[in-house]
């Protein structure tokens, strides 16, 4: 295989990302959530309202999750982001995977706190 070719295949992250988003995909139509058109602005919000549910399990002492009690609820919350980003990101056909790992690359080239910033 020459060089050029094995740099276009997708790495196993991507590879695994993929088949995960769409099994997440699959069981959200199957649950009757693309049964409309999604909107966009919708589906970003909901993504935002599970870091915020996150937070608030932070700020209450970060306890076991009501249905998942063998993890925390800031950990069951990060899932549902994630499991949220895949199944909109599947939905629209968006190559996150890949621009996560671009990104990663990219952000190993920046200076250190990305040239002073504060946070």
């Amino acid at each position: 295989m020459q060089k050029e070719e094995a740099e276009k295949m997708p790495s196993a992250f991507t590879n695994a990302w993929n088949a995960t988003a769409s099994k997440i995909h699959q069981t959200a139509q199957a649950k009757g959530w693309w049964d409309a058109p999604r909107n966009d602005g919708e589906v970003i919000a909901l993504i935002h309202s599970e870091l915020s549910e996150a937070l608030e399990h932070l700020r209450h002492g970060n306890p076991p999750d009501d249905h998942i009690p063998e993890f925390s609820g800031i950990e069951a919350e990060l899932a549902d982001v994630i499991i949220r980003i895949m199944d909109y990101a599947r939905g629209r056909n968006f190559r996150v995977a890949e621009a996560l790992e671009a990104k990663m690359a990219y952000n190993a080239t920046r200076e250190r706190m990305h040239g002073g910033k504060a946070f």
